[in-house]
């Protein structure tokens, strides 16, 4: 609660925090921030530029100026606030992405029936659509694209962050389960020039890599690999990085890529789990509504640090130390230990 708020204050806030959701989720669609990057405008001039009705924007950006995305001047023209410069394109911490996809009504849809899943323990994202989140995408690529341009946004600094945690400079051959358009292998590769990475993922979404790994200077020491890694990955790794990709999924099949990365990588490597680590009760907020989304839409789950040790083993790895990464995501890593029977 903030100073001198009631607690039915507070909670009615939070009740209503979906409005401010889809305020926001609005105003980067519009880009609103990239035109406000000069200096202030009002919103005859922004509505112009957007295609929108002036006041309808008006009453729009008056909210968002109210809970401090915006600052609004006596003469109601809109500048950016330190929230608001997030939302630009060039921002060194990126979110217009995420309020982009996650405002996308199929995803809203999929929180409506929250309920369903509490009561059923079954993934409401299928329940809604008849489908799970990955072949959604695959069948509706406009969505899968906002999704890509979401997870590379999210990744701004933590590869920088993991780069630097980690000592990657022992390896020769890193490779990237699940890696997208090649943000964090590229981060990676650049702090560590006598390595070699191995991006993998599926076709369409590695497809574009190529204007991730070019810019970054490591094109040349990449290797671009498409497939599934409930199938098999790339062999013979040093270091199979899995990042943000468990927690997509529940523990058979995130026991299953776990599985695949132990039966392929080097009898000395290791696999380095980055992901969210649930914190004590009463504490963690973010984890703990992220694991929440994970029920609703891919239906996986965040873990703790006692759940990966237990996911780890039964795929006949075992963890050895987490790493803090001074992000949201911390570095659980693993190493080969005795393969269980399937």
């Amino acid at each position: 609660m903030t100073p001198g708020e009631t607690p039915a204050a507070a909670l009615m806030r939070m009740v209503n925090g979906y409005q401010v959701s889809q305020a926001i989720h609005a105003a980067a669609v519009l880009r609103i921030a990239d035109h406000l990057t000069a200096g202030p405008l009002g919103c005859e001039a922004l509505a112009a530029v957007t295609g929108t009705h002036p006041d309808a924007l008006y009453r729009l950006l008056r909210a968002l100026a109210a809970v401090g995305v915006f600052h609004e001047d006596a003469d109601r023209r809109f500048a950016l606030a330190p929230m608001g410069h997030c939302l630009r394109s060039d921002a060194a911490q990126p979110v217009g992405p995420w309020a982009v996809f996650v405002g996308r009504p199929y995803v809203r849809r999929a929180w409506d029936d929250l309920l369903y899943s509490v009561q059923t323990g079954e993934n409401a994202f299928h329940h809604v659509h008849g489908m799970g989140v990955w072949d959604y995408r695959t069948r509706h690529p406009e969505e899968g694209k906002l999704f890509d341009g979401a997870m590379q946004a999210l990744s701004h600094g933590v590869g920088e962050a993991v780069a630097a945690a980690y000592g990657f400079g022992r390896f020769r051959r890193i490779v990237d389960i699940g890696g997208g358009s090649g943000a964090l292998i590229a981060q990676i590769l650049a702090a560590n020039e006598a390595a070699h990475g191995v991006l993998f993922d599926l076709p369409y979404v590695v497809a574009g890599a190529g204007e991730v790994l070019k810019p970054a200077g490591v094109a040349g020491r990449c290797d671009i690999v498409a497939g599934s890694f409930f199938e098999g990955v790339p062999q013979g790794g040093d270091a199979y990085l899995l990042k943000a990709i468990l927690h997509d999924w529940d523990d058979k099949p995130a026991t299953t890529i776990l599985r695949v990365c132990r039966e392929a990588m080097a009898t000395d490597g290791r696999v380095l789990v980055i992901e969210r680590l649930m914190a004590p009760a009463n504490e963690g907020p973010d984890a703990k509504f992220s694991d929440l989304n994970m029920l609703v839409a891919p239906g996986g789950r965040e873990r703790s640090r006692e759940e990966f040790a237990a996911l780890l083993r039964a795929a006949g790895l075992r963890l050895t130390r987490v790493i803090d990464t001074g992000t949201r995501l911390s570095i659980v890593e693993a190493m080969p230990d005795q393969l269980p029977e399937r």
